[in-house]
């Protein structure tokens, strides 16, 4: 049987000072995200997006950040997909980062709203060939009878597209997450952790301490 009691890390990497963040949760995280890239994390754009059902049943799935600025956090993915549904019926979601080399984690909430068509195109011609079939052909998240089937959808459309120029299918793009909230983890010695948060306010980022 496993011992959980005995699974157990100190955190003693880094510590997370009012006086050291920034006032702008944006510029914060990019600062953390830079660290991220810097430390040769692998994907350190993996986020976990949370979303949930009008009538509250929630599901999570692990997808990639594809860009940020002041508007918000871009990710791409299938329009009916069961994420795309359940967006569609709750704008409300939820991100998180972790970077466990860094001990530090990133929670996002806020509303989603899918980008421009114009800026899902841009991004979607981008992709390496492979990647564009392989978006095109799957319906995500729907019953597929077996490999075989998935697999002969994408050498029909490598038929039908041999120069590998395939358009961004219609029910494919992208999501901005708008946040509201923005909470900064630094793990620290005896679970006595670092934890600002960030909360939009009529004037501006309003910044709170958290106890751990």
């Amino acid at each position: 049987m496993v011992d959980f009691s005995a699974i157990r890390e100190e955190y003693r990497h880094a510590r997370l000072d009012e006086s050291d963040a920034s006032p702008d949760p944006i510029q914060q995280f990019r600062n953390w995200f830079d660290d991220a890239l810097r430390s040769g994390l692998r994907e350190a754009n993996a986020m976990a997006l949370a979303t949930a059902t009008r009538d509250g049943f929630p599901s999570v799935r692990m997808v990639l950040l594809k860009g940020f600025d002041a508007r918000g956090f871009v990710f791409f993915t299938n329009y009916d997909s069961r994420k795309g549904h359940e967006i569609a019926q709750n704008a409300r979601v939820a991100l998180c980062f972790y970077w466990k080399d860094l001990e530090r984690q990133v929670r996002i909430s806020g509303e989603v709203s899918q980008t421009t068509r114009g800026e899902s195109i841009e991004y979607f011609d981008s992709r390496p060939s492979g990647s564009r079939l392989g978006a095109a052909a799957s319906s995500q998240s729907a019953v597929v009878g077996s490999r075989h089937e998935l697999e002969a959808g994408v050498a029909a459309l490598q038929s039908a597209f041999p120069d590998g120029n395939i358009p961004c299918p219609q029910n494919w793009g992208g999501y901005r997450v708008v946040p509201d909230e923005i909470e900064f983890w630094q793990g620290r010695e005896n679970r006595l952790h670092d934890r600002l948060r960030y909360r939009r306010g009529q004037t501006g980022w309003l910044t709170e301490r958290l106890a751990p």
